[in-house]
């Protein structure tokens, strides 16, 4: 028979790439859980069978901006942890969409947890909350008390500094039933692991290109990266931390790290693909100059913005994917690991071969 007692708690957004990871790791080191709730617009039904006796993951398809969908997904849970979220570097989604998600969603979401006395909620922000800028000035081992300017470069962007700004007002906020509500935000750097879309993304572009792909931006400017089971660990370990220590942590905003190493976009990325063939052409410098490179990257959005009206034109290459892959944002913080104990559950070493077996798992560049 399941066990009466235990804690319920709620991911939205469980069905997406770190989602998956986090739903995962509860899964198997959150002993103190009886019920995870996954919410998504899609769903992902192996997620099902991480159930066992003891441990139920029951999945809920609904929309965050919904008031009934969020009460009914929070109706007795404990603790909520709030992933979902719409991206898009490709200007593909409107903006109104975006905002409506990413903003109004986490107000609905906050308002749930308010409503139906939810204590703890841990939101997933991101670097992109506070940087790159648009004024591509350099974010170099900063911490959560850099004094950076916000210029947001994106939608996304902005949209991610506003939700994380609702999720600190909260913080203390009384539910109806008297009880308070705590909540944290949590900054993941770029994340990469299993499942991760752009790796797939980069795959196949090298697989158009005889297995090879072009370096486009500067081999010097490095942007921090996390392994996605080290992003779940550290929810898991705040969500504990803001049961056990609230006046502590309540409010606080963290970065997600680990020894994952600061490198260029291509240069990172490579340490996964090189060992499923794929070659790096501009090993040491961009095939092309930067500024022909953002001449061509402005062009191609000019021409998006003309066919916008009879088809839909997204190329990789715009102003805002040049930024993120020219652009040094890196970090260097201890606070996760003074306030709550974080050290990273998997190594470099071992967050690179879990990707890289993943990856070559699938289909490899060139092949039919």
């Amino acid at each position: 028979m399941p066990r009466e007692r235990g804690l319920v708690c709620l991911v939205t957004g469980g069905c997406g790439f770190l989602g998956k990871h986090l739903v995962r790791l509860l899964a198997e080191c959150g002993k103190e859980l009886r019920e995870i709730r996954v919410l998504d617009l899609v769903l992902d039904r192996e997620l099902e069978t991480l159930s066992t006796a003891s441990l139920r993951v029951s999945l809920m398809q609904g929309d965050i901006t919904s008031r009934g969908v969020m009460a009914h997904a929070v109706e007795g849970a404990d603790l909520v942890f709030h992933l979902a979220s719409v991206i898009d570097f490709l200007g593909l989604i409107p903006e109104s969409q975006i905002l409506s998600v990413n903003v109004q969603g986490t107000q609905s979401v906050i308002d749930a947890c308010v409503q139906h006395n939810v204590p703890t909620l841990v939101y997933t922000s991101s670097m992109e909350a506070v940087g790159p800028n648009s004024k591509w000035q350099p974010f170099h081992r900063g911490n959560e008390d850099t004094v950076y300017e916000f210029a947001p470069a994106s939608v996304y962007a902005k949209s991610k500094s506003q939700a994380e700004e609702l999720i600190r007002r909260a913080n203390g906020m009384k539910t109806a039933s008297g009880k308070t509500l705590f909540t944290l935000a949590l900054r993941p750097l770029g994340s990469y692991g299993e499942g991760f879309p752009l790796l797939c993304n980069l795959v196949e572009r090298a697989s158009r290109c005889r297995g090879h792909l072009f370096r486009f931006s500067s081999a010097d400017a490095c942007l921090g990266r996390v392994y996605a089971g080290n992003v779940a660990w550290m929810h898991l370990l705040a969500a504990r931390a803001l049961r056990e220590k609230p006046g502590l942590v309540g409010g606080q905003v963290y970065y997600c790290y680990d020894d994952s190493p600061d490198k260029s976009f291509l240069d990172f990325y490579m340490e996964f693909l090189a060992p499923c063939g794929v070659k790096l052409v501009g090993r040491l410098r961009p095939v092309l100059p930067f500024f022909l490179v953002f001449l061509l990257a402005l062009l191609v959005e000019l021409v998006s913005f003309a066919l916008r009206p009879f088809c839909t034109f997204a190329p990789v290459l715009n102003r805002y994917t040049l930024l993120m892959s020219c652009s040094t944002f890196t970090v260097r913080t201890s606070k996760a690991a003074r306030h709550f104990g974080y050290r990273p559950l998997y190594t470099w070493e071992q967050s690179r071969a879990r990707t890289t077996r993943w990856l070559q798992s699938l289909a490899r560049p060139g092949s039919p």
